[in-house]
């Protein structure tokens, strides 16, 4: 099985288990203490990881190597956690959290993937489109 298969299976079987963590969490639980102790057990774990993702420098080389990108990927990853938790409690239902969010996300990306990361696009990535537009419609209609 190739590395991407492997990372793609990573990713969907993580996102079933945030998504149930999630809907799980109490709802007394104060949310930002929630996702502070999230981050603690994250950064733990990252760390007992890191011998499977060795150093090819020193720590302080590799620290000079990171830029604003991973300041940002933290504040968007406390947006995540905290509007999904919240959504969550509002009573977003655990089956249709996930669809919107994602299809609303990839169809946001779209022109910044075209424009900006000159992506390709083949008449049949155009009719999944469509068809995710229409599933989305679909899934909020009332």
């Amino acid at each position: 099985m190739s590395t991407a298969y492997l990372a793609l299976g990573l990713t969907i079987l993580s996102n079933v288990v945030y998504h149930l963590v999630q809907k799980l969490t109490p709802a007394a639980a104060n949310p930002m203490l929630t996702l502070a102790v999230s981050y603690l057990v994250a950064a733990a774990t990252c760390v007992a990881l890191l011998p499977l993702f060795p150093l090819r420098v020193g720590v302080g080389v590799a620290l000079r190597q990171l830029n604003w990108a991973s300041v940002g990927l933290g504040v968007a990853i406390v947006g995540l956690e905290l509007g999904f938790l919240l959504a969550y409690r509002a009573g977003w239902p655990v089956s249709l959290g996930p669809i919107v969010t994602s299809v609303a996300v990839t169809l946001l990306l779209l022109p910044v993937g075209l424009l900006v990361f000159k992506d390709k696009l083949t008449p049949l990535n155009i009719v999944g489109i469509l068809v995710c537009i229409v599933g989305l419609w679909l899934v909020n209609y009332r």
